[in-house]
């Protein structure tokens, strides 16, 4: 059961993945991509422990399983945005990708005013885990281009539609969730 605990050592790790964003997007503006890559590394690295060490210390928190999920759309979508913006990412990519999880959190936002317990109703989905992994694996493959001038570009077009395709899905399961439980509030 998740304590009301915020300062434990995964949120801590997590607020700092939160805070290398910034220094994400300044490396990769002033196109020291080498920086950025490595950036993108560790907040991915940090991704990982954070959850493990919640699991084995028995520090999962209501704050953790809020701000967790909020760190990884912080730097995903900052990492689409600047990569879109300069044609390195698919415009219609970034776009799919920013909507449906403007759309998921919105729908979350609505249903929590109407008070539905989300947290005990919607968990993450095996699909959205996957989801995620294909969109980091998206901005670790143009991070490593530009870096190391290596070029992935006929690997990054699939790997964007296989992304795009797993984008729809999952956003089509949450979709579905989210109108059951905003069918189950207006029934009561």
């Amino acid at each position: 059961m998740p304590s009301n605990k915020i300062w434990t050592l995964p949120n801590l790790i997590t607020l700092f993945r939160v805070l290398l964003t910034p220094g994400f997007v300044i490396a990769y503006l002033d196109q020291n991509f080498f920086v950025a890559l490595i950036l993108f590394i560790i907040a991915g690295f940090s991704d990982a422990l954070d959850g493990f060490l919640a699991r084995v210390l028995d520090q999962r928190s209501e704050f953790g399983s809020m701000i967790d999920p909020l760190a990884d759309k912080i730097l995903l979508i900052t990492s689409f945005l600047c990569l879109s913006a300069q044609g390195y990412i698919s415009n219609w990519l970034t776009v799919l990708v920013i909507s449906r999880d403007m759309i998921i959190v919105g729908g979350l936002s609505l249903l929590k005013f109407y008070g539905a317990n989300v947290e005990k109703k919607i968990s993450p989905l095996w699909s959205s885990k996957f989801t995620t992994a294909l969109q980091l694996l998206v901005v670790f493959m143009v991070l490593c281009r530009l870096a190391f001038g290596v070029n992935l570009y006929f690997i990054q077009a699939k790997a964007e539609f296989l992304t795009a395709f797993f984008t729809l899905i999952s956003g089509a399961i949450y979709l579905r969730k989210g109108m059951a439980m905003f069918n189950e509030i207006e029934a009561k």
